[in-house]
């Protein structure tokens, strides 16, 4: 997730980007605000300026980081025919995410496990990342001609293979979790037998 030369200049931008760094490598709890400080090169000062607590640049990152996710996505899938491919091309994106050498699994999954019991904001930024992918999925099986049920299905497989991969380290579940995809799909559009 890069960001433009215009948003590197300013200091929001690089705050952004170093907290969104480090928050994904080493977690919300282990990172300070010293820490992004000099990751990020703005003084302590105007970094407080910018987000008053360490919630308000929690809730930041993970709203930066959701929009930037489901458009990246967005972009891949939606590049293909509409239909079918369009849905087994979010398992693909899966498959290429995965095997950034920075994958750390779901920055929203990690975030929730770490503070979502304590923290509401956390716990609904979440969910709305997970509503929303769930959203998006719904549009494509519905493309593919397909019941909008089945997106909480292809959901769950598409969740399951990020946790999975995160664990095991390798890319493979976004594969597994394709085949299943598609197997369910071509039976949601299958003609009825009589």
């Amino acid at each position: 997730m890069e960001t433009t030369a215009t948003e590197a200049a300013t200091p929001e931008a690089r705050v952004l980007d170093a907290a969104g760094t480090l928050f994904y490598g080493r977690g919300l709890q282990a990172v300070g605000m010293d820490a992004i400080r000099a990751a990020s090169g703005v003084s302590l000062k105007r970094l407080y300026q910018l987000y008053p607590s360490k919630d308000a640049l929690v809730e930041a990152c993970l709203r930066r980081r959701d929009a930037r996710w489901r458009d990246a996505l967005a972009r891949y899938a939606d590049a293909r025919p509409a239909g079918p491919e369009r849905v087994m091309a979010v398992f693909d994106w899966l498959h290429q995410w995965f095997e950034e050498p920075d994958f750390r699994g779901c920055a929203f999954v990690n975030s929730f496990g770490e503070l979502g019991a304590a923290s509401e904001t956390v716990a609904a930024v979440a969910r709305a990342h997970k509503d929303a992918f769930r959203r998006y999925l719904t549009g494509l099986v519905t493309g593919a001609g397909a019941p909008a049920a089945l997106a909480d299905q292809l959901a769950l497989l598409a969740e399951g293979a990020i946790v999975t991969a995160a664990i095991s380290g390798g890319a493979e579940p976004a594969l597994r979790a394709k085949e299943a995809a598609r197997v369910l799909l071509e039976a949601a559009v299958a003609p009825p037998r009589s």
